[in-house]
Parts: C-alpha cells; sequence; structure tokens
C-alpha cells in the first residue's frame, strides 16, 4: 500500500500530458485546416522554432552564404576546361559531358541521403560533416584528377559530400530564424548558391589563365578548406537538433495522392533538366562562339568561363526578384511565364552560335535569368502544398528526382553533339539546347496544370 500513491500520481500526470498532447494537435489540426482553407497544406514552416538565445545576425548569415561560395568553388570547374581537356585528353563531348554527369549524379544522392540522415541525427551535423568531406574531397580532386577515369572518379567524390551543405542548411536555418525573417534570408541562402557558382566559374578562368586545367583544378580544390572552416565558426553558437518524427507520417499521401506535389515534383525536375544542362554546356557553347569569331582556344575558354560566371549573378538576381514577384502576383503565373521563357530561349539559342556577340551576350544572360528564376518560386510553392510533418521527405525526393535529370542532361547534350556534328556548327548546337528545351516544355506544361489560387 505504501508504493500504491506514488504510482497513482505518476498515472495522473501521465493521463494528464497525453490529453494535453491530445488538445494541442486538434490545436494544430484546426490550424492546418485554416490554412488549408487558404489553398496551403502547409501555412507554417519547414521546422518549429526552438531558441536557445542565440541569433541569427547580419553577420552570421553572411559568413553562413560566404562559406558556401567558397564550399561550390569546384561545382563549376570542370565546365570550365571543357574546352581544354577535349582536346588535351582526346575526349568527345559525351566523354566530357559524363565527367559532369558523374558530379551530378553523385550529389544528388548526396542531397537525398545528408536530408534522410539530418531527420535522425540532426542538420548541424550533417551541415559540418559535409563541410568537412567536401574540403577533403575537393582537394583531392585538384590534386590527383590527370585523365578522363581520375577526373571521373574524384569529381564523383566531391558530388557525394556536398549535399549536407544544402538542405540540412534550409532545415538549421528554419530553426534559428523567426517566421517573419525567413524568406529573406532563405533568399539570401539561395542567391549564395548562385554566386558560389559564379565564383567557382571565376576562380577556374583565373587558373586557366595561370596555368591551364590544371591550375584550374587546384586553385578550385583548395577553396571549400576555407569555405568549411568559415561554416563550421558561424554555426558553432547553435545547437545540435534532432525533431520528433511522428509514426503515421505516410509520404505517399504527399508525392502520389497530393496532385499539386506531383506536378510540383514534375515541373522542377523538367526545370532541373534545363537548368543543369545549360550551366555545362552555356561556357563551352560562348566559347565556342568566340572561337568561330577568330579568338584562339585557351581565350575563348577564359571569356567563356567569366561570361557564364556573370550569368549565374544574374541567376542570384533572378532568385530575389521573381520570389519576391510571386508573393504579389501568385506562384503560378510567374512559373508559367518563366517556364514558357526559359523553353524559347533554350529552343532558339543555340542556333545563333554565329550572332554577333552584341546579341548572343545578352540572350545568354536573359537565359540564366529565366531558366533560374523559378528555382526559390518552385521550392516555395511546394512548401505551401505539403502538410509540415512530410516536407522533409518530399523535398529529398525531388531533390533526388530534379538532380538525377540534371546530371542524365549534360550527357544527353554531348551525345547530340557528337551525333549532329557533321552538320556544322549551328545545327549540333541548336539541337543540343533544343533537348534543354525539353525539360521548359515539361516545367510549363506541369505550371499551366496548378490550381489556380482561390
Amino acid at each position: 500500500m505504501a508504493l500504491a500513491g506514488p504510482i497513482n500520481r505518476t498515472d495522473c500526470r501521465q493521463e494528464y500530458l497525453a490529453r494535453e498532447a491530445q488538445q494541442q494537435a486538434q490545436r494544430e489540426e484546426r490550424r492546418g485546416e485554416e490554412a488549408g482553407e487558404n489553398g496551403l497544406l502547409h501555412g507554417g514552416t519547414i521546422a518549429r522554432k526552438m531558441s536557445n538565445g542565440q541569433s541569427m545576425t547580419a553577420g552570421r548569415l553572411f559568413a553562413i552564404c560566404l562559406a558556401r561560395v567558397f564550399l561550390f568553388a569546384t561545382f563549376m570547374t570542370v565546365a570550365a576546361v571543357i574546352p581544354l581537356i577535349t582536346l588535351e585528353w582526346g575526349l568527345s563531348a559525351a566523354a566530357a559531358g559524363a565527367i559532369v554527369s558523374s558530379f551530378t549524379f553523385c550529389y544528388a544522392l548526396s542531397v537525398f541521403g545528408y536530408a534522410w540522415a539530418a531527420d535522425h541525427f540532426g542538420a548541424k551535423r550533417m551541415v559540418v560533416a559535409s563541410a568537412l568531406a567536401a574540403a577533403a574531397t575537393s582537394a583531392a580532386f585538384g590534386f590527383l584528377a590527370h585523365d578522363w577515369w581520375s577526373a571521373t572518379l574524384a569529381y564523383g567524390l566531391v558530388g557525394l559530400a556536398q549535399g549536407g551543405v544544402y538542405t540540412p542548411l534550409v532545415m538549421l536555418l528554419s530553426d534559428e530564424v523567426e517566421p517573419a525573417r525567413r524568406g529573406k534570408v532563405m533568399g539570401w541562402l539561395i542567391a549564395s548558391t548562385s554566386a558560389g557558382y559564379a565564383a567557382s566559374l571565376g576562380i577556374a578562368a583565373l587558373g586557366i589563365a595561370i596555368g591551364g586545367w590544371k591550375a584550374a583544378f587546384v586553385l578550385s580544390g583548395l577553396m571549400p578548406a576555407a569555405g568549411a572552416l568559415l561554416l563550421i565558426a558561424a554555426l558553432a553558437p547553435f545547437a545540435h537538433r534532432v525533431h520528433p518524427r511522428s509514426r503515421e507520417v505516410r509520404l505517399r499521401d504527399e508525392i502520389a495522392r497530393n496532385r499539386d506535389s506531383r506536378l510540383l515534383i514534375a515541373g522542377y525536375t523538367g526545370h532541373s533538366w534545363e537548368l543543369v544542362g545549360m550551366w555545362a554546356w552555356i561556357p563551352a557553347f560562348l566559347a565556342a562562339g568566340f572561337a568561330l569569331k577568330g579568338a584562339a582556344a585557351t581565350g575563348a575558354a577564359v571569356s567563356g568561363a567569366y561570361l557564364a560566371g556573370m550569368l549565374h549573378l544574374v541567376g542570384a538576381v533572378a532568385a530575389f526578384t521573381m520570389g519576391r514577384l510571386s508573393d504579389r502576383a501568385g506562384r503560378r503565373p510567374i512559373l508559367v511565364a518563366l517556364g514558357a521563357a526559359g523553353a524559347i530561349a533554350s529552343f532558339v539559342i543555340g542556333w545563333l552560335i554565329h550572332a554577333p556577340s552584341i546579341v548572343l551576350v545578352p540572350l545568354a544572360l536573359a537565359y540564366a535569368f529565366v531558366t533560374l528564376g523559378d528555382s526559390p518560386v518552385l521550392t516555395t510553392a511546394i512548401s505551401e502544398v505539403v502538410r509540415p510533418g512530410y516536407l522533409g521527405a518530399v523535398l529529398a525526393w525531388r531533390g533526388l528526382a530534379g538532380f538525377a535529370a540534371g546530371a542524365i542532361a549534360p550527357l544527353g547534350f554531348g551525345l547530340v553533339l557528337d551525333t549532329a556534328a557533321g552538320a556544322g556548327p549551328v545545327v549540333s548546337w541548336g539541337l543540343g539546347f533544343a533537348t534543354l528545351g525539353l525539360g521548359g516544355v515539361v516545367a510549363l506544361a506541369c505550371a499551366l496544370a496548378l490550381r489556380r489560387a482561390r
């Protein structure tokens, strides 16, 4: 009898906690229903704000974004040196594209794997692990890649290491930034990706000017080490968190049975096909255009890399402006407009390789704007049609599908380029970019099929 009192009090407390949890779940469900009445299944955020007394200051955010620029230094290295290694290594266009594809395939797996691991082991741990792995593999690529086999293997390992500085970092920032500032912070994060790609092309161009493709590899390979140290220091004050998951979560409900989610995932896949293919081949295309106008091979490669870097800076501007515009005009109209514009640009630009630089360069800049501008809109839109408890998993599968399509695109472009080579540069480049335009058509069709906002 002496033990009866404590046991009963414990049972009552457990009963009270269970009732309180049930009431909280009902309140959350009512809030979800209210959001659903406005056309949004996810009316909140990716993760619940859990403050530990630290704040995401402007300086700390700048350090995180700058670190990502350094970490992405190898992303565009091979694309920048394709005109040189195809000659020195005796590669076909398809073989050169396969090096880029090895990176992108592995990066797709990395994004998925790190997103899954972040749910189980914590986002911050995955960001730190990815940053350190990226530093090590990038250095190995810079010093060890010397032919097709070594470059394909080493570049693939770089891709496997990089995924944790994307989705897990989005999850971490969702925890640390209040909702009123979160859109602005995510805009900076997405823009830092484009800035990183631009810096990668600029660093590669500097390396080419100093000592050819080998110097470009080494210089690019050393930069991620600085990025890893800066990122780890910037994130040091924030806690390691693992958010609990409900046993009732059924992922297939948010992918197979959610119409808008399916359309947005398919649209993102088409968008990735067009965008990553453009990233991989636009430096070589611009270099070929300059070479046809009489520029030397090395000079043309450097000019193409620098101009391709400008395209990514334009893309950063597109991410800011189109994301903000979609808040005012709606997600669907912006996705339709950008999908149509991207497809038209893909079907046109390749046929204009002989066009004067005063025509070709502005067209390439506009091409970059419309193909990258829908990235933040697609991400925002899917966060609004997927229930909060499912969003991380849906983004992981979306990333896998999108990056897998992006991995195939450079290879497919190269195959078309090789097959049509006998028809001359106008036809071969025209058909190559038209292949990318098919992804734009898919993105446009999916955007048109989305439900109109009520």
